[in-house]
């Protein structure tokens, strides 16, 4: 089948996805302190929610690999929407920690929809297909807050019940024209094992593959160090510069404008050029660099520079890293592999935070920062391991 309308559908239904998660952002703290006004609560409904992810990713792309990527990113999609109408009826704090968990167990179909993409997509130009899901992460990054503290203003609920609207109107998008990608005689036929319950497993298994070990383990370096610059920005633009509210409102929506130019656009054009391997070399270099100017930015004006070259560090590495994976995986095994790192994103987006914050307080403010410099260069490493071992895809 031609591969145009169901990349655009899968486009449409991601970024609708992301744009009712950003639509949140704005309001979460104000819907929480009507029970508690700790920052400490705040920082569990997010832990809890990349922790449900973190156990549920590989699940889900399991069961896409047995039964088909249409089904599960179906479930999935309904179960987000029943996860924000929760979260705006919540009666008490534990029914939004519920909704939290709700969300984060069905929001593994980011992994369905890059099996999805790996089913329709020739290897080579699997990268620019991947850079689609960055697209879409900018697009909502960018443009889901500021929907959400407009419709704040009709009232405190308006936000989520919109965001679980979008999430129904995904739903019904995939229900009626979203086609299956994984014909029956590629599904995987081994029985659905317990084993697949316990993520750590699942990532071991994963990470004993010479031809996925080093690619998974620089994607989690890369992951870890961008949660890190993203959960503690804010606050270091206020202690470094004075930023307010407004700065900080248009650097983020810089950063996801250029997120999108480089990952919809910009990647298609580099990759038949310079491949994965050199895009993903050049992209940790950049995403290092980027991390120093920040360090060393004087003023506001000097972020700008530093979140350019950030978002080119990720947008070129990300999807490069994501398709090279992906061509170390099997055709029946795309969702269990892709589910993984997925969960590898999710653990990142537990650890990465928490030693921002540690390192912020212990020793300063450019500590995290210091800390992503460091991991480029780890990455960067791992990824020149890989390159000495490339064993072919395992068959399936």
């Amino acid at each position: 089948m031609s591969n145009r309308r169901p990349l655009t559908l899968i486009f449409l239904t991601l970024f609708l996805d992301l744009l009712g998660v950003g639509i949140l952002i704005p309001i979460t703290p104000y819907l929480v302190r009507q029970y508690r006004s700790d920052a400490l609560t705040i920082g569990l409904l997010v832990l809890v929610f990349s922790v449900a992810q973190f156990l549920m990713t590989p699940v889900l792309g399991a069961l896409s690999d047995r039964y088909g990527r249409r089904p599960v990113l179906l479930v999935s999609l309904f179960g987000t929407a029943i996860g924000h109408f929760m979260f705006g009826l919540a009666p008490s704090l534990g029914f939004m920690f519920a909704a939290r968990i709700l969300d984060g167990i069905t929001g593994g179909n980011i992994s369905a929809a890059q099996a999805y993409i790996a089913d329709i997509t020739p290897p080579e130009d699997r990268a620019k297909s991947f850079g689609l899901i960055g697209a879409a992460f900018g697009l909502g990054f960018m443009m889901g807050p500021a929907i959400g503290g407009l419709l704040s203003t009709i009232s405190l609920q308006a936000p989520a019940f919109a965001a679980g609207g979008l999430a129904l109107v995904t739903t019904l998008l995939s229900f009626f024209f979203l086609p299956e990608s994984l014909p029956l005689e590629k599904r995987t036929k081994t029985p659905l094992q317990w084993s697949l319950l316990n993520p750590f497993q699942a990532i071991g298994a994963a990470l004993g593959r010479v031809n996925l070990r080093f690619m998974l383990l620089a994607t989690f370096a890369l992951n870890f160090a961008y949660s890190g610059l993203q959960s503690h920005f804010a606050l270091y633009t206020l202690t470094r510069f004075g930023a307010n509210e407004r700065q900080n409102a248009w650097l983020l929506t810089y950063l996801g404008v250029m997120i999108t130019v480089i990952q919809g656009g910009l990647i298609r054009r580099l990759m038949p050029v310079f491949g994965e391997g050199k895009l993903i070399r050049v992209g940790l270099v950049l995403g290092g660099t980027g991390f120093v100017a920040l360090i060393f930015a004087p003023s506001v004006g000097f972020v700008y520079g530093a979140l350019t070259l950030l978002s080119m560090g990720s947008g070129l590495a990300a999807p490069a890293l994501q398709s090279l994976v992906s061509q170390g995986a099997g055709a029946s095994e795309q969702g269990v592999v892709l589910g993984v790192t997925q969960s590898l994103g999710s653990l990142s987006r537990i650890l990465g935070p928490l030693w921002a914050g540690l390192t912020f307080d212990a020793f300063a403010p450019s500590a995290p920062y210091w800390t992503g410099c460091l991991m480029m260069a780890v990455s960067l490493f791992l990824v020149g391991l890989s390159q000495t071992r490339k064993p072919g895809p395992a068959a399936g």
